[in-house]
């Protein structure tokens, strides 16, 4: 479970840093990431409900 909030985190990162650049500097290729990094996010905290709640069961 480390390795994923640890994905969770560095995902975030990117994420923050492009749509960082998006709204100040207006750069549409960051944008374009910040989508991705989201759908990354969405997919990773799915998997992080999951896992946790595999750990609270056992």
């Amino acid at each position: 479970m480390k390795e994923l909030i640890e994905k969770i985190q560095e995902t975030y990162a990117a994420f923050a840093a492009d749509a960082a650049a998006q709204a100040e500097k207006g750069n549409k290729a960051a944008g374009t990431r910040a989508r991705k990094a989201s759908l990354e996010l969405e997919k990773a905290m799915k998997a992080f409900r999951k896992a946790s709640l595999e750990a609270a069961k056992n």
